[in-house]
Formats: structure tokens, sequence, C-alpha cells
């Protein structure tokens, strides 16, 4: 069974047992800043569990189905065995604040429906020997008691079969961050004909809140659900029962094509056959590496078309970094030249019709991965060489990779890789000292340079701001800022922009910041909310720094109380600012560079 089929038989199942099909939502989580990608089916359907949400009107259903991007970061240094990968699609049902049996008490769709719609799916839909199969339950812990209800139902269904039973390491689901709806879990083991058992599908019976101590509630819901319901060791019930299930397409189409490993099914072979065919190695290759970069180009293409951009931070690292390791390995494997455009073509190409989203980005997808390689190519070659120098001496040498990340861009990772397949070990304490060395450098430089006063500071700052919001008018709202620096007399300014700028558009942008110096606009601050502040389309990078907060400071450029109209600029910034915009004198762009793949950087300045 081909995976296309796979999808459509599943989604054909639950939709003819009453669930309507929901769209993957992106990977880059939406309005849920506690994750730094979507690592779960159930992460667009959170404000519906959590009861802030209704998900009769926004999909006419409380039952709900779907197939999510998802990628996760956990397995990243696995990826190269049989099994581990980082993007991966995740088939799910869910019910999401069903209606209540008529009694009014419980959930019409619980563990009572859950368990049999499982079952019945791959022991009737898709043929599975259920002599293969066998479950595990929670066993109860932390004040939860054990899951005798889905045991019951259990031996109900599937006489005769195994039940394991285990605590909250194994059976209990628990959000994908610190915070979130969470409960005990049903798992579906299978052993595959090799004797090796995978963890198949996993029924999540969510029925808890576990929050952060010490830190508010995220919405009002959360905060009556922890004033009304009873605490049980350290976690809340919430208003209303879910089901939350995920399946991993992955390792379904392994158990369905009779495969030993994914990466021989027909969501990985063709990809490996094309880096195959790069390096010429007819099938003799380094398994390990051939997987690596097949896992990885396909999680960069899917990144990619979700608007990561590759950085040094967040997000971005994650993209950087299982490019490089995708060229790095793609050099193990002797490809002298650059190389990952074929696979990421073929992967567009595998996947195009059930994510049209890639077609449509084909030519960014491939523009991203192309400069970043190239970035990279110019000194991997000059990386490995000394790292070659670096690493010969005596088995157990300690490495320093230091130079190696400073100089050429190796990040540890890479470093640790290569040594350990030598019997070399990396010093990783003295690379930590020095890295520290480095940061309490550059804080110190930043110190100094905010040594200023703010007064001094200021008319560079406001400045910033305006080129924000005149780059987004010129070129579109899907720039933004990715880094800043300010300096007496002039700033550098990184933003999100695939191509370099023309003459005319700068011109564009210095002339519409001038103009906004001549209104004289005034410089509001004001305190609000996160979630206001977000309502407001605020720009801002909103990280893991903003949580928790009751309030952050907010910057208008232009007076609000007269209408968004008036208002030229809004950013969360923590300041310092010239009250007015005639303060600023006169602006202009002194230089404009690549800064990285997907990003630009312009050097300006006002001239008070």
């Amino acid at each position: 069974m081909v995976h296309q089929e796979i999808r459509q038989k599943f989604l054909d199942y639950f939709v003819a047992h009453g669930h309507t099909v929901v769209p993957s939502s992106s990977l880059v989580p939406s309005g849920d800043e506690s994750v730094l990608l979507t690592t779960a089916g159930m992460q667009q359907f959170k404000p519906y569990m959590l009861g802030e949400a209704d998900a009769l009107t926004d999909f006419g259903n409380t039952r709900l189905t779907s197939i999510q991007k998802c990628f996760r970061t956990s397995d990243i240094d696995a990826v190269g065995d049989e099994h581990h990968h980082t993007f991966f699609e995740m088939l799910g049902n869910f019910s999401v604040g069903d209606p209540k049996d008529s009694d009014g008490v419980g959930a019409g769709y619980f563990k009572e429906e859950a368990i049999p719609l499982a079952w019945n799916f791959l022991t009737g839909e898709l043929g599975l020997d259920p002599k293969r199969i066998h479950v595990s339950i929670f066993a109860g812990g932390e004040g939860i008691p054990k899951d005798w209800e889905a045991k019951k139902i259990w031996e109900r269904e599937a006489p005769g079969i195994k039940i394991q039973q285990y605590g909250k390491e194994d059976n209990f689901w628990g959000p994908p961050a610190t915070a979130g709806p969470c409960g005990p879990c049903s798992e579906i083991i299978y052993t595959l004909p090799s004797g090796l058992e995978t963890e198949l599908w996993n029924l999540v019976f969510m029925e808890y809140y576990k929050g952060e101590r010490g830190k508010p509630a995220k919405s009002e819901a959360i905060r009556r659900a922890r004033h009304n319901a009873k605490a049980l060791g350290g976690y809340t019930k919430l208003k209303q029962k879910n089901i939350d299930t995920g399946m991993g397409l992955e390792r379904l189409a392994l158990i369905l094509q009779e495969k030993e490993t994914v990466f021989e099914t027909d969501l990985f072979a063709p990809i490996i056959a094309e880096i195959d065919k790069i390096a010429k190695v007819d099938g003799r290759g380094d398994p390990r590496s051939l997987r690596i970069i097949a896992d990885h180009i396909r999680g960069a293409v899917f990144l990619i078309a979700d608007g990561v951009q590759p950085l040094n931070v967040g997000r971005g690292y994650v993209l950087r970094r299982i490019l490089r390791r995708a060229i790095l390995h793609g050099r193990l494997l002797d490809i002298s030249g650059y190389f990952l455009l074929e696979p990421a073509k073929k992967v567009i190409t595998l996947y195009r019709e059930v994510y049209p989203e890639l077609d449509k980005k084909e030519k960014e997808i491939l523009a991203v991965v192309e400069e970043e390689e190239q970035k990279f190519g110019k000194t991997l070659n000059q990386g490995l060489k000394q790292l070659e120098k670096t690493l010969r001496g005596p088995q157990g040498k300690l490495v320093d990779a230091f130079v190696l990340y400073d100089t050429y861009g190796f990040p540890l990772e890479l470093t640790k890789e290569i040594a350990q397949a030598r019997g070399l070990t990396v010093n990783e304490k003295e690379f930590e000292r020095k890295l520290e060395e480095q940061r309490e450098r550059a804080r110190s430089a930043q110190k100094e340079a905010k040594a200023a006063s703010d007064e001094e500071i200021a008319p560079q700052h406001t400045a910033a701001h305006l080129l924000n919001a005149a780059l987004r008018t010129v070129l579109g709202p899907q720039v933004h800022q990715a880094g800043q620096h300010l300096e007496v007399g002039r700033f550098r300014h990184d933003f999100t922009f695939g191509r370099k700028l023309t003459d005319e558009e700068l011109k564009r942008a210095e002339a519409l910041v001038n103009k906004k110096i001549k209104e004289d606009l005034p410089v509001v601050k004001a305190e609000v909310s996160l979630e206001e502040a977000k309502k407001l389309g605020a720009e801002a990078v909103f990280t893991e720094k903003y949580q928790g907060l009751e309030k952050v400071t907010l910057y208008h450029v232009g007076d609000p109380s007269t209408g968004s109209g008036q208002v030229f600029s809004k950013e969360l910034c923590a300041g310092p600012h010239v009250a007015q915009t005639s303060e600023l004198g006169r602006f202009e762009i002194i230089k404009e560079e690549a800064a990285g793949a997907g990003i630009r950087r312009i050097y300006a300045r006002a001239i008070t």
C-alpha cells in the first residue's frame, strides 16, 4: 500500500465514523509560543481542548481527524539508524469537548469509542495480524488512578490481548511544552517479523492540565479550571474530556509495505536513490550518511515551505543545523560539489500532491537550500582540512572544537560526530568555556555601546523602528526584523528577505523614513498584555522571553488615539526612544548586504 493510499484510507475511515477532516497546520505554531515547532497533531486543537475555542463554530464538529506535519528535534542525533527521523506525518483522530451523554456524565466520545475505533481500523480496515499486537495502559501515579476503564475495554474488544501496565514515564502523555493539556494514554505496540517491537499508535485520554508553578495562567479558562478543579498531584482536571490519538505515517508504512527500515518505504526510498545516484556509490555508500541526508533535506524542504529561514537562533538554527549536517554527510560520501538541490526537488515531487504549498514555494525552497549550501560549502573544505589536522593524534585525544566553530562555522555536534567516528573525544568543557568568554566579550562590547547616554542612542533606536516599518511597506508584510545593533551615530538592521534589494527599493524605503521624520509623529510608549500586543499587530519576535510577563512595552510611532491609519510603526521594545520623529533630523541608508540565507542587512543612521 503506497503512502498516498494509507493517508486516504485513514481519513476515509474516520470520516465514515462521523469525523471532519482538518488540514495540517504549519510547522511554525500559530499563537503558541510555548513550543519552537509543531511536534504533535494535537497542537492546533489545544485551544479547543482547553475550552478556549468552540470546535462546533470553527469546524462544525467536535470529532476531528487530521494528518499533521510534525518536526521533533529530540531525535536529530539518532537519525541514521533504522527508525528515527525529524520530520514526520502524524495521523490522528480527536474529540474536543464532545457533547455529554444524556445523563450529563462523561464525554460522549472518550475511551469507550476511541479504543474500538483504533482496534477496528488496524485489524479490520488494514488487516494487521491481531497476534502481533499488544497494548499498554497507565498504571497510576502522582495522585492519578490506574486506568481500569481502558483495561476493561481492551479485554472486551480484543479478548486475550496482552496488556502491560506502566507508570507516568511511559503511559502518561505530557504536553509538548512545560504546560498544557495532558492525560493517561494507551499505546498500541506492533511486533515486526524481525521480532522488533515498534510503538505504532498512542491513544491519549486528555482530561488533565499540567501547569507551570509560580507562573500565571495564560487564559481565563485555565484560571477558572485551577480555581474550581480538584488538584491531583500537581495536575488539575480539565472542564471537558478530550481524545487525542497519534500514529506516525512512517511507521505504519514500514509495517504495511513489509520493510525492515522506514528508509526503505516509498516515503524515503526515492530520495535516497537520488542521493545514491549523485554520490555514485551504487548502494555501497554508508547507509547512515544516506539516511541522514534524506531525512534532513526532507525536513528542510517542509520547514522552508512554512516560512523558516536559516538563522543562528531558534527554529532558524534547527533548519541551519540539519542543512549543514546534510552537507557534511555529502562530503563523507565523497560528493565534492553542491548536491542538495536534486534531493530537494525529489522531495517536492514526492509530496506535491499531498502538500501543494511545496509546489507554490518551490523556487523559494530551492533558493534557500542553494544559498545555504554555497555559503557553508565555501568554508567546509577548509574546515574539514583543519578538522583532519585537529583530529590527528593518539586515540582518546581531547579535541578542541572551538577553533572549528569560531573560524569555520562548524557546529559542536558535527565535530563530535566526526571525532567519535575516529575514537577521539571532544573537549566540551573547554569549548563551553571559550564560547562563554566570546559571549562575555560581545556583552562587554554591547555595554560599551550602550554606555552612551539614552539621549545619544535614542535617535538610532527610533530610526530602526521607522526603517523596519518602511521595509514592510516597500517589500511586503513577510519582512520581519531578524537582528539589530545600535551605536552612537548609526545602527545595523537585519531582516527576513530572500534577495538583494534594488536601488529603487532602497531609495523608496529611505524616502519613506524621511517623510515620517518630517511629519513630526509622536513616539508613544504603552504597557499592554502580550495578547493585546499581538492583536494590535505589533512587530516582535515573540520568543519565550515574553512568556509569563503580565505586561510588555509597546512603542507606537504615530498617535494611536487618532486611529490605526495614523500609526506607522508598532513594536515591542525596551527603549530608549525620542519623543517626536522630527528629532531624528535626516535619515540615510549607508549600505545593504546579505547576512545569511534569507536574511539581509542594512547599515543606516539618523543624522541629528
